[in-house]
Order: C-alpha cells, then structure tokens, then sequence
C-alpha cells in the first residue's frame, strides 16, 4: 500500500476513534439541552489534574469549566497553597450540565467519561484529584459505575492516596471536596488546604521518583 494511502487510512482510524467518544455524548439527552459541551480548560501538561462533577450554569454558557464564583472560589484556594489555574487542568465527569444541576445519571456517567479518559491519557497527570462525591466514587469504583453507590464518600476518603486503575490507566487519586461545598460551609476550607499540602507532597515525590530512574 503506498505510504500515502496508509497515511491517510491511519487519519481515518484516528479520526473514527475520536469521534466515538464524543459522539457518545452527544447521544445523551443532556447534550441535546445544553449550550456548549464543556471540555475543560488548563495546562495540557499539568501535574495535576482537577476532576468534578458536571458544569453549572455558568460554565454551561461560556463552555469552560470552573467560571463565576465557583472559579474565583477555586482560584484563590489554589493560591493559598501556591498554585494556580494556569498550572493545573480541570475536566468534569460529564462534559453537558444536567438540568437544574441535578444529580448525573448511571448511564450519563457512562457516556460522557470515556471523554474524560482520553484527556487522561493525553495529559498524563501525575496526581488526580476527584472533586466531591460523584468524581471520586467514579474513580474509586474503577469506572464501573455499577458499584459507585458501594464507594465511601468525601468525608470518609479525602486527602488520603489511592491507587486505582481504569481502562488500562494507572492513577494516583487525592479525593477532595468539592470547592462549591466550601463557599457553603467555610469550615471545610482548613482541611482542604491540608489535603492539597499532601497533593503537592505527592507531585514532588513522583518527579523525584522518574529523576532517579
């Protein structure tokens, strides 16, 4: 086969690819009731990689995640442990809001997060952290969504390490609550900081780690 022709069948396979998963999601009935898809937004070689659960209003109207108060809420809780959004990437597990932000659905959750491994895989984080319940049951059940109702909540699992695997990926996760908790109950705020001082600890010891090797 001329090298040309294979070329252009390797684009067409990737392409085909691509598209399953997004087409995926647009499949969904939240999709067809949306304004925009939301991706994410961030640096697409951060160390660290936000997961939440579905965009807001806000976010549904400008297409990013993160926006509003929830975003400068964010902003300023990652700068008073010395980060920021520009250092991070942020991704929800579903990329359409639900109507009235209501709770996703099983088979949501379904559709929309092999989206959401496919940033993974491009990524490469080296800690991710799930934001509030949804996100970190997903993860902590491996991707069945079957058994996430069996997972331990927010308050029982955040800020300690976790080791899971889904779809062949590897992942080091730091649960975290949710930053839209803290606006309503401020007290959360002195534990979060303590979690993201662990997650920064676990960032440095990775890099050491591959330095070594």
């Amino acid at each position: 086969m001329p090298k040309e022709n294979l070329f252009k069948k390797i684009c067409f396979l990737f392409c085909m690819v691509e598209a399953d998963y997004i087409e995926k999601v647009k499949e969904t009935e939240i999709y067809k009731n949306c304004t925009n898809i939301v991706v994410g937004k961030g640096d697409l070689n951060a160390d660290i990689l936000f997961v939440g659960e579905a965009p807001g209003k806000n976010e549904d109207l400008e297409g990013l995640p993160f926006v509003g108060r929830s975003g400068k809420n964010l902003d300023e809780m990652l700068s008073k442990v010395g980060l920021n959004l520009e250092e991070i990437y942020i991704a929800n597990i579903l990329k359409c809001r639900p109507p009235e932000n209501r709770d996703p659905l099983p088979g949501e959750i379904r559709a929309h997060t092999p989206w959401l491994l496919e940033q993974i895989k491009e990524i490469k984080p080296k800690v991710i952290c799930s934001l509030g319940n949804y996100a970190t049951k997903f993860f902590l059940s491996e991707g069945n969504v079957d058994k996430m109702k069996e997972q331990p909540g927010i308050t029982q699992v955040h800020g300690k390490v976790k080791f899971v695997e889904i779809g062949g990926l590897k992942i080091k996760l730091i649960p975290l609550f949710h930053p839209a908790a803290i606006i309503y109950k401020r007290a959360l705020l002195p534990l979060w900081e303590e979690d993201m001082e662990i997650v920064k600890k676990e960032v440095r010891e990775t890099k050491e780690q591959k330095t070594l090797f």
